[in-house]
């Protein structure tokens, strides 16, 4: 909220700021002036609207700039909650992406029963295996 308030001062400011340049006159245009071509009639007097503005400039560069190094600052130094069911969404998924699961162990493992050697007996095989 506060980002987006010093968003659009600094569009109005970078507006104004705009307009005062393009309203100030030229460093030629001075040399008229100091002839009497009619400069001495306007609102600021001779030279008063060179200084006026000038001043006017001034002022609006100095708050634009501060409101382009806060919105910086802001935008490095904010934590970043999701604002949007969407963003939500997509954090839980990307937080239990890269938490590892738990291993899962079988509940038991089983082994075959191990089989008891068979006994050594001296002599030939028989002939045919009991019971078959």
């Amino acid at each position: 909220m506060l980002y987006t308030t010093l968003e659009i001062i600094l569009v109005f400011a970078s507006v104004a700021l705009i307009a005062l340049i393009l309203l100030q006159q030229g460093k030629g245009a001075d040399a008229g002036a100091a002839f009497g071509s009619g400069a001495s009639g306007t609102v600021f007097g001779a030279g008063g609207s060179a200084n006026f503005l000038s001043h006017a400039t001034a002022i609006l560069a100095t708050i634009f700039f501060i409101l382009a190094l806060a919105m910086a600052y802001l935008s490095h130094h904010t934590t970043a909650t999701p604002q949007s069911v969407v963003e939500r969404a997509a954090q839980q998924q990307a937080t239990t992406v890269t938490q590892p699961a738990a291993p899962q162990t079988p509940a038991a493992v089983r082994t075959p029963p191990a089989t008891a050697p068979k006994p050594v007996t001296s002599g030939p095989p028989p002939a045919h295996p009991p019971g078959g």
